[in-house]
């Protein structure tokens, strides 16, 4: 903290006023958190703006929105937090806090200046590991056995802010990305409080992270979910669980009516396969799913989404669309790569 922010540390037992800015489904235990919690004064909840979706392309708000007004909060859409009159707005609640959780904008130095403490962000991994858009989806990907929540101070740079806590637990065996995300977020929720009031309170200082031990978690995009048969069987499963629920991994399997997209929801990996054949090559079929070989070892789909439809177990696909051993499953529909 600066001298001056120290100066403005308030009385002991007063709760510390703050305005929270989330989206994503990681902030809506740490709304929960903030709006129950007895040591904090939550004046007001912003989040992206309401987007397009589906094949309707329906407006639908974000999870934080859609959460917390169910609750019965008023949320500000947001478009731009470094608009002049979203700064005015937040400069006439005379904030002490600013918190952010999975937002999803920007926050540029005059928007930073603004609470009269300090600007906190709840980044799903343990930095420097896992700067960027996506950490909980690379930490699957990467196939590390830990993650947590490091709260850290917002500064211009993309998560290089200093660190005034973490809070860690193990990834889970056949952990997805959307189960990953839900228990980081109450994992945030249960320090949430605490943290803001050492903070806000009692002067607690952050440490500056090691930038050369820094990695990276890029944006996904929806070709990253694109299967490649050669890759092990291993990394393919990571992949699966890494980009669930969007974009998942998704296949090209023969049907009666020519190629059909199938999703991948669920597999587990079948070792001792040596791999004669092409990979993407079917070696069996039935109820235990669909045995595929890959580049290393063979991967057992046992869940899916066909193109068009809902979910359903692997073997109920195969009654209706049986697929003879020896068939060779593509990467891409035909031109698309």
């Amino acid at each position: 903290f600066s001298s001056e922010a120290q100066s403005v540390l308030m009385p002991e037992n007063t709760p510390v006023r703050l305005y929270y800015l989330a989206s994503g489904k990681l902030g809506i235990p740490i709304f929960d958190a903030l709006r129950t919690h007895p040591q904090v004064s939550l004046l007001g909840v912003g989040s992206q703006p309401d987007r397009a979706a589906g094949r309707k392309q329906l407006l639908l708000a974000t999870p934080v929105a859609s959460h917390a007004e169910a609750q019965g909060f008023k949320v500000d859409r947001i478009a731009s937090v470094n608009a002049p009159d979203f700064l005015a707005q937040l400069r006439g609640l005379d904030i002490e806090l600013l918190v952010v959780a999975s937002f999803g904008q920007l926050l540029k130095p005059e928007l930073l200046s603004v609470p009269r403490v300090d600007c906190l962000n709840v980044h799903a991994s343990l930095l420097p590991r896992f700067r960027g858009a996506s950490p909980i989806n690379m930490a699957i990907l990467r196939g590390d056995d830990k993650t947590g929540v490091s709260f850290m101070r917002m500064e211009a740079g993309l998560d290089t802010g200093p660190v005034f806590c973490q809070c860690e637990i193990p990834i889970l065996e056949h952990e997805n990305a959307d189960a990953l995300e839900q228990r980081l977020g109450e994992l945030a929720a249960d320090h949430i409080g605490d943290v803001i009031w050492r903070i806000a309170r009692e002067g607690l200082q952050p440490t500056p992270q090691l930038d050369a031990a820094a990695t990276y978690a890029r944006k996904i995009k929806k070709h990253d979910g694109a299967i490649r048969w050669d890759l092990p069987a291993g990394q393919i499963l990571r992949m699966i669980l890494a980009y669930s629920p969007w974009p998942r991994v998704a296949a090209v399997v023969p049907a009666g009516k020519g190629p059909k997209r199938i999703q991948i929801t669920d597999a587990d990996v079948v070792a001792g396969v040596t791999p004669v054949t092409r990979p993407g090559t079917v070696l069996a079929q039935g109820r235990d799913g669909l045995l595929v070989a890959c580049g290393q070892n063979a991967l057992r789909i046992q869940r899916l989404i066909p193109e068009g439809r809902a979910e359903m177990k692997a073997d109920d696909f195969l009654r209706g669309n049986p697929i003879p051993n020896g068939t060779i499953l593509e990467d891409f529909f035909p031109g698309e790569q």
